[in-house]
């Protein structure tokens, strides 16, 4: 019998901005209603980074994850996994900051180096709301997200040694799988692995099916099947037709306004919860379930609601 399908959602991310989509939750009351809703709707992981409640800059400040993420554990039995990637020109130490001040059941955690191209999005949007929002587009003509293998072993030793949590591994390209069982070999992670496949970001690995397929058989190869979970995401309008693929093929997925802000051609998504509604209903048409917070648990082995800092 096939698996059950575990839904992330990611509500809002450091991608996107205020400017180019009215529903991006920006306030901590606002992500935590988009959480909340989404919880409901059937993801079982909510991704969450934060943002400044006036600007909507990517924000890395605890004291805000720390207005929403309790709100969002009374209301649902969503895992919390929050994000070590943080925004773009953050430090590995602002980036860690809300996961070490919260100690959450899970934290993303990028697996490599790469060119974090989002200034093409420039050719779309011409105007913007706030004073940083073209700069910080523009900077990334020229930028490297640094994750190195010092940065990348001192928040697993952080996070995974003091706080017990446990990673959502962001994995933009085929090496960067590598870079997992490099630390496996070291024996600084233990199995069960839970390894996010990102597709069509520009730097990373592109969103074609084909690389899809092989970045799963090479996962397969490194962890064994039975030693991991894995997941796909993909940038704007492959996000359906991606996640569509990977409960096709045994795997889970990842939705939200943090990848893309539609919800179909030139049509802006109006919630978090739309998405996931989408893609909940497409699994199951499939034939297939969707999780529980529960199965998620057990299947990626989590310390539990009840042992976080929040």
């Amino acid at each position: 019998m096939p698996k059950s399908v575990i839904i992330t959602c990611a509500p809002t991310g450091g991608i996107h901005t205020p400017s180019m989509s009215p529903y991006l939750p920006i306030t901590p009351a606002e992500i935590a209603t988009a959480s909340i809703e989404a919880a409901e709707a059937g993801a079982s992981i909510i991704h969450l980074h934060a943002r400044h409640p006036e600007t909507g800059k990517p924000d890395p400040r605890p004291e805000l994850f720390k207005q929403f993420l309790p709100v969002i554990k009374q209301a649902t039995d969503a895992v919390m996994n929050v994000s070590t990637g943080g925004g773009l020109g953050m430090s590995m130490d602002e980036r860690l900051l809300a996961a070490t001040s919260t100690s959450p059941e899970m934290a993303s955690l990028n697996m490599g180096s790469l060119n974090f191209g989002i200034f093409p999005m420039l050719q779309k949007y011409t105007e913007f709301q706030h004073d940083w929002e073209r700069p910080f587009l523009e900077m990334t003509e020229d930028f490297i997200f640094p994750n190195t293998f010092k940065t990348i072993r001192y928040a697993i030793e952080k996070l995974g040694g003091d706080h017990g949590t446990k990673f959502e591994f962001e994995c933009y390209d085929l090496g960067h799988l590598y870079n997992v069982k490099w630390f496996i070999d070291q024996g600084l992670i233990q199995p069960p692995f839970f390894i996010q496949m990102v597709f069509g970001i520009l730097g990373g690995v592109g969103a074609d099916p084909d690389h899809l397929t092989h970045m799963h058989n090479t996962a397969d190869k490194l962890f064994g099947a039975e030693n991991y979970e894995w997941s796909v995401l993909a940038a704007g309008r492959h996000q359906m037709p991606f996640a569509t693929q990977s409960a096709m093929r045994g795997g889970n997925l990842r939705v939200g306004l943090e990848d893309s802000l539609f919800i179909g051609k030139g049509e802006l998504a109006k919630s978090n919860a739309e998405q996931v509604t989408r893609i909940r209903t497409i699994i199951e048409n499939l034939g297939l379930t969707v999780a529980t917070p529960a199965e998620a648990r057990a299947r990626l082995a989590l310390k539990g609601g009840d042992q976080v800092g929040f």
